[in-house]
């Protein structure tokens, strides 16, 4: 059986991500993006689980909440549910019930291997396009564009290629919008400075390196409000994304994680703001919302936390 482009893709969207309430559901993007990445190094269709799960933890851990890594063996095991992944090993241990997660141990031991099916894998070595397309739609799909190039740069994956293929109306139409003023209105809430440190540079009247940065993340589906939005610098929005530090809902105080470090050069930048509050807006109607904080430090926030004074 030959696919098209257009079905590799659909398959794709289709595939069921863990969800209960509102925690982030990572696990197999990234284990889809690890997999194309060695297509794109022309690495064999299947891989064993011990011989991939040291880079798949090492991605869970940059990249996903702080709990990830202990649950690196679902993906590798349940995306096989979706029809775009094939596992192989014993017959007795691969037919039993799908619900029946093996553990760690047994994926190890077993030497259970997984890979894109035959005729997905094959789509996509004869289509570097859409390789592309598609690792461009997992990044889209779930993770802020904060984020794009350092999980291309982590698992190797250079998507130099164009993207090809028009989107179709229903496409659009399904998926979601972002709000073009949310930016402006962000920042002019903010009152065109960086709520962490104040950096504040016009070129003319072009407001430059400030970003407006979703709290909840818009592939999580974060409104597009003000109390849902930080004027960040762009290096404090990169840092805000990737969980080196959260907000504290009842005090509006920055909290840095253990696991951020830096020297001399680039503490005062950083680590010198962790217990300050940050500069709120000028309306309280769009101070951050409390549920977006606390998604924040649950979803993102890499713990523990640096002791408050």
């Amino acid at each position: 059986m030959t696919l098209t482009s257009q079905d590799v893709l659909k398959a794709f969207e289709r595939i069921r991500v863990f969800q209960r309430g509102e925690q982030r559901a990572v696990h197999k993007p990234l284990l889809i993006l690890l997999a194309l990445a060695r297509i794109a190094q022309d690495a064999p269709r299947m891989v064993t689980f011990e011989d991939i799960e040291g880079a798949f933890k090492n991605l869970l851990a940059e990249f996903g909440p702080s709990s990830a890594p202990n649950s690196r063996h679902y993906p590798f095991w349940h995306l096989a549910t979706d029809g775009v992944w094939q596992l192989d090993g014993p017959a007795d241990f691969l037919n039993r019930p799908a619900g029946a997660t093996p553990n760690l141990s047994e994926l190890r031991n077993l030497h259970i291997a997984g890979g894109f099916a035959p005729e997905v894998d094959a789509a996509l070595r004869r289509d570097p396009a859409l390789l592309a397309q598609l690792a461009h739609q997992l990044l889209d799909a779930h993770f802020p564009e904060t984020l794009h190039g350092d999980i291309l740069s982590a698992i190797g994956l250079d998507l130099s290629t164009p993207r090809t293929g028009e989107s179709t109306d229903s496409d659009r139409q399904a998926a979601p919008r972002r709000d073009p003023k949310f930016r402006e209105r962000v920042l002019r809430a903010y009152e065109y400075r960086c709520c962490v440190c104040g950096f504040d540079l016009r070129i003319g009247n072009i407001t430059a390196g400030l970003e407006a940065a979703h709290i909840k993340w818009f592939q999580a589906k974060g409104p597009d409000i003000e109390a849902n939005g930080l004027a960040l610098c762009a290096l404090h929005h990169k840092v805000f994304d990737l969980g080196a530090f959260t907000i504290l809902p009842d005090t509006y105080s920055m909290v840095f994680s253990q696991h951020a470090v830096s020297g001399e050069a680039s503490r005062k930048m950083l680590l010198g703001f962790h217990g300050a509050g940050i500069i709120l807006p000028q309306s309280k109607d769009y101070f951050p919302r409390t549920e977006f904080l606390h998604w924040h430090e649950k979803e993102v926030f890499k713990k523990p936390g640096r002791p408050q004074a």
